[in-house]
């Protein structure tokens, strides 16, 4: 099964903001000034970033942030 390209841009949004969140937690490993909007926006493949929104973005982080909390 391959994925499609929404799939795809799910994990990299998904990924990008647990890599964002570590490392929130160690600033010195983030360079100065780095929104998680810009980040994600870095993390994004090119192909893939002709549907990324900031409406998907903000989905994808509140359902992480939900599971997240669900675990704790």
């Amino acid at each position: 099964m391959v994925l499609s390209d929404r799939e795809k841009l799910l994990v990299v949004i998904s990924n990008a903001i647990s890599v964002y969140s570590m490392y929130t937690k160690n600033p010195d490993m983030m360079p100065n000034n780095t929104t998680m909007i810009d980040f994600i926006l870095k993390a994004t493949p090119e192909d893939l970033k002709k549907d990324l929104t900031v409406d998907l973005i903000d989905e994808v982080f509140t359902f992480v942030s939900k599971t997240q909390s669900e675990l704790s």
